[in-house]
């Protein structure tokens, strides 16, 4: 993408310096077009859209260069921005009554938290037979099953919704294997749990295991959209 900036860049540098010297109509077009690529980053790319529009005021030659370096970097930025903001997406995690009940709810949280995760969701609930069921839904045909939703809800879940760039994917690699013993260390079932019956948390395997779950678990209003302070030290989006 960056050589494809440059490539740009050099491209428009040479196409300016023969407007400036064959059409002066030519370059004031071009002005008029900087002009309005300028207007269209207002809101979008402040800071690059006010320097686009001190560098088109310029006469001559040298404002031309300048406008000509700051929109391709325009460009990339509005680009950046918005593919960060498509790429967000959600998952459900829950830590189970064994992790509730253990004291494990501020270690698990940390770690999504240290990882730059963002807590959209969360609440304390004690699920019953019949919503463990629907949560469980994919697994009715296998023999646990029955015992399953019983331990589910056997007690406090806590309930929550992550949201953050991979997060269903890699919320799989913080959690471990479903086996503990097959979960490799710095994990929090390798670090936290022994047995498969007692692995304290549950993650969504999947963007559409991620949708039916939080729908299942939330009421959309229940759901918290905001910016953290943190988001630009993560993602690095200023």
């Amino acid at each position: 993408m960056s050589s494809q900036i440059y490539r740009s860049v050099f491209r428009t540098l040479r196409s300016a310096a023969a407007a400036s010297k064959s059409s002066a109509a030519l370059f004031a077009e071009r002005r008029a077009a900087a002009a309005a690529t300028a207007t269209s980053f207002r809101g979008k790319v402040p800071y690059l859209a006010s320097i686009f529009e001190r560098a088109n005021s310029q006469n001559g030659y040298r404002g031309w260069v300048s406008s000509a370096l700051v929109l391709p970097a325009a460009a990339y930025m509005l680009q950046e921005q918005e593919a960060h903001a498509a790429e967000l997406e959600r998952t459900f995690i829950a830590i189970k009554p064994d992790g509730v009940q253990r004291g494990l709810v501020a270690e698990i949280v940390s770690r999504f938290e240290r990882k730059g995760y963002k807590l959209v969701a969360v609440k304390l609930v004690i699920p019953s037979k019949d919503f463990a069921e629907k949560h469980y839904h994919d697994l009715k045909e296998r023999p646990f099953f029955s015992g399953l939703c019983d331990f589910l809800s056997s007690g406090p879940v806590l309930a929550m919704v992550w949201e953050g760039e991979g997060v269903i994917k890699y919320g799989r690699k913080l959690i471990g294997a479903t086996d503990p013993q097959k979960s490799e260390p710095g994990t929090i079932r390798g670090d936290l749990a022994v047995v498969v019956g007692r692995n304290i948390i549950h993650g969504s395997d999947g963007p559409e295991t991620a949708k039916d779950e939080i729908n299942l678990w939330f009421k959309p209003e229940e759901l918290v959209s905001y910016t953290s302070n943190a988001e630009k030290w993560v993602y690095g989006v200023n």
